[in-house]
């Protein structure tokens, strides 16, 4: 007797391009030396066809030495910040060397599961989506944490929500997944946390079909490692005004008719005929 869940629908679609979409995932790291080789092997677990990109921001831990160990085995392209510029820095710099279909941001802690990454694929799949949003606040598991975080997130979302004219649930989680021609079409300038309000708002004046899904998270403590704080949530206000009202748009987004991994040449081509198992796991 089959399922009517949304997870079990997903599991009976077969019909999709799992073995021809190439998934870029950009992963910043700053002094996670406790945490990126098991969420690398993690993310080198996903049944999909991946390329990894990690930008070190500056870790004085030991994190870059360990991830030029790792870097022949689970790290396809590994940079390097010579000094600490912020979350916003690495990722601009993860996304311009990006060569994949797709683009997920990864944190290198181990708050977000990369085995939901086919549940964020699925709607651009499907071609209903450029960016798909995995949301802490629609009912998925998670740790139970900081309340005063919880209600700052929501507070920031419907900030953002009011600018952008979105529906939104969780404007700052980190899985965000986009498709790349229209990442690398946005004009990005974000230094630090602002980075997720920039997203969001670039995204909605670009007129991207934008969807959202429960994930799993399993926050961490200040304890044992988190970074963000009070601060970035009051420059966060900052970013929502700023990026929304002033500076560049982002140009109007078109999807083209047929997406790279549907074109003939992709179909064909014995490269990308990977053994890709469809994410039974769910």
């Amino acid at each position: 007797m089959k399922s009517n869940s949304p997870y079990s629908r997903m599991i009976e679609d077969d019909q999709l391009a799992w073995d021809r979409v190439r998934l870029t995932v950009v992963i910043p790291a700053y002094n996670e030396s406790r945490t990126v080789e098991t969420l690398l092997r993690r993310v080198r677990e996903v049944p999909l066809w991946l390329e990894v990109i990690v930008v070190d921001d500056g870790s004085t831990d030991g994190t870059r030495e360990l991830l030029l160990e790792l870097e022949d085995t689970l790290i396809d392209r590994l940079i390097f910040h010579e000094q600490n510029r912020g979350k916003g820095a690495a990722l601009r710099t993860g996304f311009a060397h990006a060569t994949g279909d797709v683009v997920v941001v990864q944190d290198a802690d181990m708050e977000y599961d990369p085995h939901e990454f086919q549940l964020l694929l699925r709607p651009i799949l499907l071609g209903k989506a450029d960016a798909v949003y995995g949301s802490r606040f629609l009912g998925g598991p998670h740790r139970v944490l900081f309340f005063w975080h919880s209600v700052g997130n929501r507070l920031l979302t419907l900030l953002s929500n009011m600018f952008t004219d979105l529906n939104l649930t969780d404007m700052e989680t980190c899985y965000k997944m986009i498709r790349r021609e229209l990442l690398q079409e946005l004009p990005l300038s974000a230094n630090r946390f602002g980075i997720e309000p920039e997203l969001t708002a670039r995204l909605a004046q670009a007129g991207a079909r934008i969807y959202e899904l429960p994930i799993s998270y399993d926050g961490r403590s200040y304890a044992e490692g988190k970074k963000i704080g009070w601060r970035d949530g009051v420059s966060a206000l900052r970013c929502i005004v700023q990026y929304n009202v002033l500076g560049p748009k982002a140009p109007s987004w078109v999807p083209p008719k047929v997406a790279l991994w549907d074109t003939e040449e992709r179909r064909s081509s014995l490269s990308v005929n990977r053994e890709v198992v469809k994410s039974e796991e769910f």
